[in-house]
């Protein structure tokens, strides 16, 4: 039995990538794509929406009760 061939659009530039072990930088179809990606979180054009302004850190103390 064949086994089924999955592809993922690249986030980058929306190609088709083959997802396996023969497409080293899945799920970008290029490394280029990928450090773009990168670039883009690091220079906080992209970022995870959080609910309110609340951190992790808000509920924590190094003061023992």
């Amino acid at each position: 039995m064949p086994e089924e061939i999955i592809t993922v659009p690249c986030p980058n530039c929306r190609r088709d990538v083959i997802w396996d072990e023969l497409s080293p930088w899945r799920p970008f179809c290029s490394k280029r794509c990928q450090l773009i990606d990168l670039g883009e979180w690091a220079a906080e054009e992209k970022r995870i929406p959080s609910s309110g302004d609340q951190t992790d850190s808000d509920d924590w103390s190094e003061e023992q009760q």
